[in-house]
């Protein structure tokens, strides 16, 4: 069996890995190995676990959980990772995402005896973690503006507004953001860019 050290050592994966887990283990490990420029801001990443996602078109994305303490870490590379992996996995987009829980609302009842405990931390509500999900998809592109519409049939949509600036490096990515983003969180998002005062009529 291949070495699991990129997988994060507290990770169910770690002791049985999925194929695609196993597979990105070895692509992480291969790359480490063999781009010595590389070598040394690889070494420390590990991910808690990785899943294809169907974005459409027969198309898949590779998602990839890394620990929350390590994000800052993947971040500093990961243009250049995610194109060296998308060598690796051709066809596939690959997209890095912190895993992150999201903690329950307090009951009622144990409100006056948590509160005294421990509150939740506002990070791991449903919406900070949504947020930050979207925020990690679209990474290193900045989010300049957000609208929730709703649909005619009572359904919302988020539409996110995306830096001008980055619009020929993520274009043709947008799809895959939007099905990922979905299948995550089961929100509807629509991403774009500022139109230009040309077309907005």
């Amino acid at each position: 069996m291949s070495n699991l050290n990129k997988i994060a050592p507290n990770s169910p994966s770690r002791t049985s890995p999925s194929e695609i887990e196993t597979a990105v283990n070895n692509a992480l490990t291969d790359l480490e190995n063999n781009i010595t420029d590389m070598r040394s801001s690889l070494r420390p990443l590990q991910f808690v676990s990785a899943r294809e996602i169907e974005v459409g078109h027969g198309r898949k994305a590779i998602v990839i959980f890394v620990p929350v303490p390590l994000l800052q870490g993947w971040h500093k590379s990961q243009q250049r990772l995610t194109r060296e992996l998308e060598k690796k996995f051709s066809d596939r987009h690959v997209l890095i995402i912190a895993s992150r829980r999201i903690l329950p609302r307090p009951k009622r009842s144990n409100r006056s005896r948590t509160s005294q405990k421990q509150k939740r931390p506002r990070s791991r509500t449903l919406t900070a973690v949504h947020d930050a999900i979207l925020t990690d998809l679209v990474y290193p592109v900045e989010i300049v503006g957000k609208r929730l519409r709703t649909k005619e049939d009572g359904s919302k949509v988020l539409k996110v507004v995306l830096d001008e600036k980055e619009r020929g490096g993520v274009d043709y990515r947008l799809d895959t953001y939007s099905e990922v983003y979905k299948r995550l969180t089961g929100k509807g998002v629509n991403f774009e860019f500022p139109q230009s005062a040309s077309t907005e009529y």
